[in-house]
């Protein structure tokens, strides 16, 4: 690893040594637009700030868990919203509203009574999972299991300007989180959700991918019992 004065200057304004970022498991090579690192998280950064300079296209290191364009929000100021690359810059037509989980239809599919009134079928965005209705596949009772159990309370949901709104059913396709977690990639980490593309890549594609890749890596959910999703 080259030890060169910009080197010394990014790991300072980390506040890590060079110990330290080994201790992280980070390579970092030139500025935030060229960083490569290994699970990147809010944990590495002393500010907001800091963490907005890594919130990078398609938000690989999972720095933007609620979608809104800024990195890390518990994180202490001085704080940004400039954009990185990642979720910022949404077009009008993006649908967002918080709501209570009313129902867990299945392991992709949630209920959600809105805030100011009414409901949505939401068919979260960028995953699929294996079905339990019309034929039992291996692997849907578990995923099921585990969307009930995130699913609950208050939730944020979240349209994406890259891909159509809806479904030929008439469910909202949208990115859901509770508490800064996105549902739908803690599916897929956790090996009960595969990435689904229909057409165009959705923007957090690049971060879903990662996560499909550790899953199957290390066997987990129905990777590991079914084989497949």
């Amino acid at each position: 690893m080259r030890r060169d004065a910009g080197k010394a200057f990014r790991l300072g304004h980390l506040g890590l040594t060079a110990t330290g970022a080994v201790a992280f498991g980070l390579i970092l090579v030139g500025g935030p637009g060229e960083a490569e690192a290994r699970d990147y998280d809010c944990s590495d950064f002393g500010n907001q700030a800091q963490a907005q300079k890594y919130l990078l296209p398609g938000d690989p290191y999972s720095l933007d868990g609620d979608g809104d364009g800024r990195a890390c929000d518990s994180l202490p100021c001085p704080c940004s919203s400039a954009s990185g690359g990642g979720g910022g810059g949404d077009a009008p037509e993006v649908v967002r509203f918080r709501g209570t989980v009313t129902e867990v239809v299945d392991g992709d599919t949630i209920e959600v009574a809105k805030a100011k009134g009414g409901s949505e079928t939401i068919r979260l965005l960028g995953i699929d999972t294996p079905e339990v209705y019309g034929g039992l596949e291996c692997g849907g009772r578990a995923a099921s299991s585990l969307m009930k159990r995130l699913a609950t309370g208050r939730v944020k949901v979240k349209t994406d300007p890259r891909q159509p709104k809806r479904d030929r059913y008439g469910r909202l396709l949208a990115y859901v989180s509770k508490s800064g977690t996105d549902l739908g990639k803690v599916m897929v980490s956790r090996g009960r959700a595969k990435v689904y593309v229909v057409g165009s890549r959705f923007s957090r594609y690049s971060s879903y991918a990662a996560a499909e890749r550790r899953a199957k890596r290390l066997s987990r959910g129905s990777w590991g019992t079914c084989g497949s999703i």
